[in-house]
């Protein structure tokens, strides 16, 4: 481990989980390219998928983790939608965090492109805007969000990521649940789904230490200012800011599978 790579490492997780507390997402979606790309193309170290859905598993953990901690007051969690899917995301996250040990490295990045397009599909599709309204009046269907964060927790486990990215919209346009609800909410619930990735990536042993610990503080030390931050944004610039975050990774990812 070299100054410059330790130095790196600090960089790509203090942006990421910035935007992991900006946005109301794990990280994962832009910390995955920047890992398997970036130390890389700098000649410091050559990831491997396995390896970086490992770190990102790990991180994930921790920038939910400081990111809920920092939201804790603000009374915008919703506690029974937190219960229903966070309970069906860790089963799925756990399977598919130590399931992702059986598959290869390119089908492990189909699996997250196939993620990050189903993302942004959703983002750019026509809804009406959805006022922020009392806890207490906002309700959704029950066997819907248990599906769904079934499914999202599986395939996201098995690279290493929360499933925010894909959770979000769910969230948005499927559940109609209140923008700042759901940033707030999403990050309770992928605390949850990144326990069980994080155990399933541990028992498949694909964490790294050294980058994971490093990947850590910094995220520990980002997410709350992205959390500070999107207090002072409107709700359309929140949405605006993740589906071109989703749309850019995506583009990236397909085209590197293509070619």
């Amino acid at each position: 481990m070299t100054f410059s790579l330790a130095l790196t490492l600090f960089l790509i997780g203090f942006a990421g989980s910035f935007i992991s507390g900006l946005v109301g997402i794990g990280g994962s979606i832009i910390k995955y390219p920047m890992l398997l790309y970036i130390p890389a193309g700098l000649g410091l170290a050559a990831y491997t998928a396995h390896e970086v859905s490992g770190i990102s598993a790990v991180q994930v953990f921790f920038s939910t983790l400081s990111a809920v901690w920092a939201l804790r007051k603000d009374k915008l969690i919703h506690y029974q939608l937190v219960l229903y899917m966070g309970s069906a995301i860790v089963v799925g996250s756990l399977v598919g965090g130590y399931g992702g040990k059986y598959l290869s490295a390119d089908a492990i990045n189909v699996v997250y492109a196939i993620l990050a397009t189903i993302a942004v599909l959703m983002m750019f599709m026509p809804k009406k805007a959805i006022d922020d309204k009392e806890m207490a009046d906002i309700a959704f269907h029950k066997p819907t969000a248990v599906t769904s964060a079934l499914i999202v927790g599986a395939a996201s486990g098995i690279v290493g990521a929360a499933g925010a990215f894909i959770l979000v919209p769910i969230m948005l346009v499927v559940l109609k649940i209140p923008t700042r609800v759901t940033i707030a909410s999403s990050l309770a619930i992928t605390f949850l789904s990144s326990i069980g990735a994080t155990i399933g990536k541990l028992m498949a042993g694909d964490v790294l230490f050294w980058p994971s610990l490093i990947m850590v503080i910094a995220s520990v030390l980002a997410a709350p200012l992205g959390t500070a931050v999107s207090k002072r944004l409107n709700t359309k610039s929140l949405q605006a800011i993740l589906a071109l975050l989703i749309l850019g990774t995506t583009i990236k990812i397909w085209t590197d599978l293509i070619m």
